[in-house]
């Protein structure tokens, strides 16, 4: 509005630029609230009505026009503004109920279990959302030590958090109760089995670690964790043999999968993860290498050594993921442990 003033009185009257003085009320429209909005379009009214009789417009009926169109995009820009105010009210109620779902279906894992750090890290693919169709979970063993489940189901949208829903409350309900880790992975079937239709499914791995010498790993069809060693090598805990994906009981006869253990000590890391890590494909189609990226989980804090792979994988991927990157990072502690030595710790429940 300065710059329309500014030309109007030094070039006159002749050039033609009085009616872009509506370009304040319509940016104010875009930005601020409607009070604002109508304060600047009263001033532009103004303005324009100031400019119009310095330039003798009103004589030929050439301010006419002009005042017109100033009201007419202060009105709009009002009715723009109070229609985006509700918008955004609503978008932040949907957020705040996001929120909470958030929290009942994915809450924090503990930051420790006995010799155990555990970190995770959760990034949806859909643009503002903060849940998906990723799943994991962190609770104690009736034996000691933690049980946890990572898992990825098919689909998007509200039908896969609602699966994701059932499988972490069967897991949370079984993993307490339940002595074996394949009885665990029975009863999350049995809930997941009521609840989907059709082909779909769930993939998802199975663990239960205590404070060694071993990990036991029941896998679905779900891509094997990353073991790193304390020495530095890296390997995939896969399965012996494959298994289908929850939910897909009734198409095999083998009663599910076997359990397997991996040797896990002192300095080890074990790291679960769903396929939006593995499958993020840089500008040629290549797939991101967690194996050889592993060296990034070297950091003393499992916190921060998830936080450097999450923004390498993003930076693989040149920009937003694709698909809902679920990890979860187990780690054995090298030093001895003490109850002293962690915040706030697993102990025999939330």
């Amino acid at each position: 509005m300065a710059v329309v003033t500014a030309v109007d009185v030094s070039a006159g009257p002749g050039v033609g630029f009085l009616p872009l003085v509506s370009l304040g009320p319509a940016f104010a429209g875009l930005v601020g609230g409607w009070r604002r909005t109508a304060v600047v379009g009263s001033a532009a009214f103004l303005l324009c009505l100031g400019l119009g009789i310095y330039d003798g417009l009103f004589e030929g009926r050439r301010g006419l026009p002009a005042l017109l169109s100033v009201a007419g995009v202060t009105v709009a820009g009002v009715v723009a503004a109070v229609m985006r105010q509700r918008r955004e009210a609503e978008l932040a109620n949907v957020r705040s109920i996001a929120e909470v779902a958030q929290r009942v279906l994915l809450r924090p894992v503990p930051r420790g279990a006995g010799p155990l750090r555990i970190a995770v890290s959760y990034t949806s693919a859909v643009a503002e959302a903060r849940i998906g169709g990723d799943l994991y979970e962190v609770v104690p063993s009736p034996g000691g030590g933690v049980r946890i489940i990572v898992g990825d189901v098919q689909g998007k949208g509200l039908e896969a958090v609602e699966s994701a829903a059932v499988v972490l409350g069967a897991f949370r309900e079984a993993a307490q109760d339940e002595a074996e880790l394949t009885a665990v992975g029975a009863r999350v079937e049995r809930a997941l089995g009521r609840h989907l239709g059709g082909e779909r499914f769930v993939t998802a791995v199975l663990a239960e670690i205590g404070d060694g010498p071993s990990a036991t790993l029941l896998n679905f069809g779900h891509p094997a964790p990353l073991v790193v060693r304390a020495g530095g090598t890296v390997d995939f805990a896969a399965p012996p043999e494959r298994a289908l994906p929850l939910g897909l009981a009734a198409y095999g006869g083998d009663g599910g999968p076997r359990p397997h253990t991996v040797p896990f000590a002192p300095g080890d890391q074990l790291l679960f993860y769903t396929d939006g890590v593995t499958e993020a494909r840089d500008g040629t189609g290549r797939f991101y290498p967690l194996d050889e990226r592993a060296v990034l989980l070297k950091d003393d804090d499992p916190e921060a050594a998830l936080c450097a792979v999450r923004e390498d994988v993003v930076a693989h991927a040149e920009g937003p993921l694709h698909d809902d990157a679920a990890m979860l990072l187990v780690r054995y502690r090298k030093a001895p442990w003490t109850a002293e030595a962690e915040g706030p710790v697993l102990a025999g429940g939330r």
